[in-house]
């Protein structure tokens, strides 16, 4: 089983070993590796890319209880240098927190969020009535989801239950196996674009400003 040091770390170079490379086709390899940095795509959140010995890393999956790393070419069982692209990362955790946040902004109205995908481009966070629901505008989740970014509290991640939780100062953490800012500053401007409630459900879109 592969050890997941991007639930404990934000490094982005490490040192690992390949204990596995399979064909499948069309010049792509599943590889596994002892230890990885590469957050697969799931929960929301898109994969990490980058290297592997210099080899292209295109996509991390989740099989099981496997962590499949897809790449362009082979690599041979043995020591391995991993490379994060950092800058995709960066974008993927501000996104992936702002999605947090939306979601505390929103408990705040009676909705409690369900579902997130934090993809860029396609950033939505699906709520569910908690109980009694108050109006809901852009503009007033705009400015909650301000207020909490510019408390500037430092990320907190522990474990309760058998769950990772994530939270930032004493804000509401969430059960999440995603990368997150380690402050909430970190996230910028979140740009509320719709809001929408239908049939007991609240789906917010966002974006950032980039």
């Amino acid at each position: 089983m592969t050890e997941r040091t991007y639930f404990v770390s934000d490094a982005l170079e490490m040192e690992s070993w390949v204990t596995g490379c399979t064909s499948i086709g069309e010049d792509r390899f599943h590889v596994t590796l002892s230890a990885t940095l590469f957050h697969p795509q799931g929960g929301g959140q898109p994969s990490d890319r980058g290297t592997i010995n210099g080899v292209a890393m295109l996509q991390a999956v989740q099989e099981g209880d496997a962590l499949i790393h897809i790449t362009d070419r082979p690599l041979i069982v043995g020591p391995a240098h991993l490379q994060v692209d950092a800058a995709l990362r960066a974008r993927h955790t501000r996104y992936h927190s702002a999605g947090h946040i939306i979601g505390l902004a929103g408990e705040k109205y009676g909705w409690l969020g369900v579902k997130g995908n934090h993809k860029p481009g396609e950033g939505r966070i699906v709520f569910e009535a908690a109980g009694s629901v108050f109006p809901v505008t852009i503009e007033s989740l705009r400015a909650d989801a301000a207020a909490l970014v510019q408390r500037g509290d430092s990320r907190v991640i522990r474990e309760a239950e058998g769950k990772r939780m994530v939270s930032w100062g004493d804000l509401k953490p969430y059960a999440c196996g995603g990368t997150h800012v380690q402050n909430t500053r970190e996230i910028g401007a979140i740009r509320i674009l719709k809001v929408k409630e239908k049939k007991g459900q609240l789906s917010v879109q966002y974006e950032l400003e980039e």
